[in-house]
């Protein structure tokens, strides 16, 4: 039987120390962007992020990924979320798909809710991750977001842009 010392290397692999730290390390970055998000807690959020990062929001929005610095990120997103009263991004069912070297791939599902007075939009769908390991820690460096089901209006972040930056 070929196939048992292949189940027995990737057994191994997924058992070992290395392995778990790593899923670890990189659970937190996910979990960080979102839980760091939601708590405008910027420092934590650029910890989570590679000095570049490319996002594509192509699934919702339209357009194109873009790459930007990690910095231009966290000034886009602080420019907007603090406006919504409230904002909870769960995310869930991480997994790790792939630990290369220095590179790795996760996925995870969300369900992100945005809320202004009695006004609700709440986005459901999948993140996928790109990470790279560096000297801290592994920090992502790719989020694609794949939009799967919403609620509400959209029309929330135009507004929410606006009382962030005190149009309202």
């Amino acid at each position: 039987m070929k196939l048992l010392p292949i189940l027995a290397a990737a057994t191994t692999a997924i058992a070992s120390p290395s392995f778990a730290d790593d899923t670890a390390q990189i659970n937190t970055a996910i979990t960080s962007i979102a839980a760091g998000a939601d708590r405008h807690d910027w420092d934590r959020v650029r910890g989570a992020f590679a000095d570049e990062v490319t996002l594509d929001y192509s699934s919702l929005w339209g357009g194109e990924p873009a790459t930007l610095a990690a910095d231009d990120v966290i000034a886009q997103w602080s420019g907007f979320l603090p406006g919504f009263e409230v904002t909870h991004h769960m995310v869930t069912n991480e997994t790790i798909v792939s630990i290369e070297g220095d590179m790795a791939t996760a996925q995870a599902d969300f369900t992100a809710t945005h809320r202004i007075g009695q006004d609700f939009w709440v986005l459901g769908g999948q993140y996928d991750y790109t990470l790279i390991r560096d000297t801290v820690g592994w920090k992502v460096s790719g989020l694609t977001m794949t939009a799967l089901w919403e609620t509400g209006s959209r029309d929330l972040v135009t507004l929410a842009a606006q009382r962030a930056s005190g149009g309202n």
